[in-house]
């Protein structure tokens, strides 16, 4: 018997796609309260790297999350 792969249901991928970055500027935040805390330069310079990648994960996922509602919005025309 092969396995068949699931089907590509994208109903939940805005809602998904919003957690993760409802989660992302969480931790954003809690980095910087513990940058702003902390007086380990070395722990201060991974959380600052670490937030930048954050940054960066957010614009794809605003990106993301657009072209998904574009691409609802294009399913009903």
């Amino acid at each position: 018997m092969k396995n068949k792969p699931k089907p590509d249901d994208r109903r939940d991928n805005v809602d998904k796609i919003q957690y993760n970055i409802d989660q992302t500027i969480k931790n954003y935040r809690l980095a910087e309260e513990m940058i702003s805390e902390t007086d380990d330069e070395k722990m201060k310079k991974a959380l600052e790297e670490k937030n930048e990648r954050r940054e960066e994960s957010l614009n794809s996922m605003r990106k993301e999350i657009k072209d998904e509602a574009t691409d609802k919005q294009n399913e009903y025309k």
